[in-house]
């Protein structure tokens, strides 16, 4: 059986429309993603210029106002916490250097005694992260 082959493509001009329309959904895609809560713990860092920092593989805890430590994104007890950063130290093949991000109402006893915890679990190197004095703005004073 032989069908009619009489079908062309149809050839029109392209409508903007189509791209007008995702165009605006893409626009209100990225503004109400800009309204989100990102999860954090607020910091204000110190700030330091021309401080060196690490190539090595690091840890990062934060040490709240408060006292409190965190340690990926949760909050632990100082014995969760030598427990957690021995297991990262077997499990990485390198030394990893504790980075301490702690605020600026955290006292020197705090910040030695998590050195000590971090020594403990054996982690032998600490850097303590600041803001870069470009970085520096009225909000971080």
């Amino acid at each position: 059986m032989k069908f009619p082959r009489h079908l062309r493509l149809q050839r029109s001009p392209l409508d903007a429309a189509p791209f007008a329309a995702v165009f605006f959904i893409l626009v209100v895609f990225v503004l109400l993603s800009l309204f989100l809560p990102v999860p954090g713990l607020p910091l204000q860092l110190p700030v330091a210029e021309d401080l060196p920092g690490t190539d090595r593989p690091s840890v990062t805890v934060a040490v709240g106002a408060g006292g409190r430590l965190y340690f990926e994104n949760q909050i632990l007890t100082e014995k969760q916490l030598q427990a957690s950063l021995a297991d990262a130290a077997t499990r990485s093949p390198e030394p990893l250097t504790l980075v301490i991000m702690a605020d600026k109402g955290t006292t020197y006893d705090q910040l030695v005694h998590l050195a000590q915890l971090a020594r403990q679990a054996g982690l032998h190197h600490a850097l303590l992260a600041t803001l870069p004095r470009l970085l520096d703005s009225p909000a971080h004073r």
